[in-house]
């Protein structure tokens, strides 16, 4: 059997051959840590993580080399924190420690690396210094921009060409841009901004250059898979791949991943429309593989609608399976599944073959071949063995970022959040008393 991907780069499904197959390479974009995660956020993390185990288990544990970043500088994150009051480093303090809860909880392998953009920024100076030097880079106006048109395969991963990247206005027109399609690689911070001392005044890097220098720096030139939301084709993973390529003359990934959307009860997951679902809050209701169920039972590259009826569905399920589950001593994995696996991370396969497997484990519960087969395929999905809600402590900061979430609730006029934010503490023994200062609480 041969494990094969569907790679964005050529639209088709490919055979994965390993640059080596002693150091297998994978990076996933992780969240930007502005505000608590939303399931959306989570989609990527639980496939991604389901990639990562099947490697491991192809190629051996200690064989494959997975990053999984975190951005912690960025307009949203400066913006968040400024309305908030906070240092960006302390709103990203103050979320990653809901994140790091979230990921344990859902039962998530901690990835090989999990680097922070900021500890990058020397990197990024290396490389954008370098970018300038060999012409594709230029200086305008205390911003550093990457000219397009000097990479000559620039759109070859979003089959945009220039004239559908301009007239579909999907980038910014700036007249310190020689071209629209120019993009940011460093630009000058402004007043209450953070800022790093650089060749070209004090500023910050564009978003795009991060991934890059992390990968350069972590894991090399070349990597075997780029991973990540369907949503950053373009521009990221596009300029990515041009300022990566110039910058080390060579291929930078030779597969690409990208998982569909989030709609929820049949709309699209958005701020704006006041449906983005926070983990925190799904945790608090559903147990975590209840949740993980559901995100599995769509292929990663479709779209999926998560909804109250799926996730009853879900648990349904997981409540059936729960009385079978059970420590395996081997690595046995049946066949079927591990097909479905294989072809492209077909989980609704897999959860398909995991049902049989259940309803044969039901007529023979003292088989060890079908308990093992069953139990494996658990673990390889990250189904097993947690089957229950990790009680989250109830410390200052927790309570903390459920009252700062529960006044966003109350801003964007979601009382039904803010009341179950409200109950959902109340049950823990915090009671909140809201008053002309704010809010306090006290516990009962």
């Amino acid at each position: 059997m041969s494990l094969k991907l569907f790679n964005t780069l050529s639209k088709s499904k490919e055979i994965f051959h390993p640059i080596d197959t002693n150091e297998v390479k994978v990076y996933a974009c992780g969240p930007t840590l502005y505000n608590n995660p939303h399931i959306g956020n989570f989609r990527p993390i639980i496939v991604f993580d389901v990639l990562f185990r099947i490697l491991r288990n192809i190629y051996g544990e200690e064989n494959v080399v997975y990053v999984r970043n975190i951005t912690d500088i960025d307009d949203k994150i400066i913006t968040r924190a400024n309305d908030l009051g906070f240092s960006t480093s302390d709103l990203v303090s103050k979320t990653q420690i809901v994140y790091q809860k979230n990921l344990e909880s859902l039962n998530i392998l901690e990835p090989s690396h999990e680097p922070k953009a900021t500890e990058y920024i020397s990197k990024m100076i290396e490389m954008i210094n370098s970018l300038i030097s060999k012409g594709y880079a230029y200086e305008s106006s205390n911003h550093v921009l990457f000219e397009a048109k000097k990479f000559k395969d620039y759109g070859a991963l979003s089959k945009f060409s220039f004239k559908d990247i301009i007239s579909g206005a999907r980038v910014e027109v700036a007249e310190y841009k020689k071209n629209p399609e120019d993009f940011i690689l460093w630009k000058p911070s402004k007043i209450n901004e953070p800022s790093w001392s650089s060749p070209w005044g004090d500023g910050r890097p564009g978003w795009h250059i991060e991934c890059s220098a992390m990968i350069a720096d972590l894991l090399g030139p070349s990597i075997d898979i780029h991973a990540g939301g369907l949503d950053l084709i373009f521009p990221h993973h596009e300029n990515e791949i041009a300022q990566s390529t110039c910058y080390h003359g060579c291929k930078m990934s030779n597969y690409w991943l990208h998982n569909g959307f989030i709609n929820f009860h049949g709309e699209k997951m958005s701020k704006s429309l006041g449906n983005i679902t926070i983990v925190d809050d799904l945790l608090s209701i559903h147990d975590p593989n209840t949740i993980k169920y559901a995100l599995l039972t769509t292929h990663y590259r479709q779209p999926i609608d998560f909804s109250d009826d799926l996730l009853t569905y879900a648990k349904n399920i997981i409540e059936k399976w729960e009385g079978f589950i059970s420590d395996t001593n081997n690595n046995k994995l049946d066949n079927e599944f591990i097909m479905a696996l294989y072809d492209d991370l077909n989980t609704p396969k897999a959860l398909m073959r995991l049902q049989q497997l259940f309803n044969e484990l039901k007529k023979s519960p003292e088989d060890d071949e079908i308990s093992s087969c069953f139990n494996n395929g658990l673990k390889i999905l990250g189904l097993n063995p947690v089957f229950e809600v990790k009680e989250i402590s109830l410390d200052k900061e927790h309570i903390e970022n459920m009252i700062s979430r529960r006044l966003d609730a109350k801003k964007n006029k979601n009382y039904k959040l803010a009341d179950q934010i409200r109950n959902e503490l109340l049950n823990e023994g915090i009671l909140l008393e809201d008053n002309k200062d704010g809010t306090s609480w006290k516990k009962i």
